[in-house]
């Protein structure tokens, strides 16, 4: 049985790009996503590997600190 992550954000801001490709294979601290908060870019990195299963907003979104932003599933 595969175990399911919430990727969260740390801060609010814009969801500047999505970098991960659905379901394809991601190694512990591959970018997931990057956030731009400040003028700072904030990456969203795979906790270990697996993949994304689903993500939640396209880029550009405005989101909220601690916000939802993809499922990913450990392998």
């Amino acid at each position: 049985m595969s175990k399911e992550i919430e990727i969260r954000t740390d801060t609010a801001g814009t969801l500047l790009k999505i970098v991960a490709a659905p379901n394809a294979l991601l190694c512990a601290g591959d970018d997931i996503a990057i956030m731009e908060s400040m003028k700072m870019e904030i990456p969203l990195q795979a906790p270990a590997a697996g993949f994304v299963a689903e993500l939640f907003f396209e880029e550009g979104a405005m989101l909220e600190e601690d916000t939802v932003v993809a499922r990913f599933v450990l392998s």
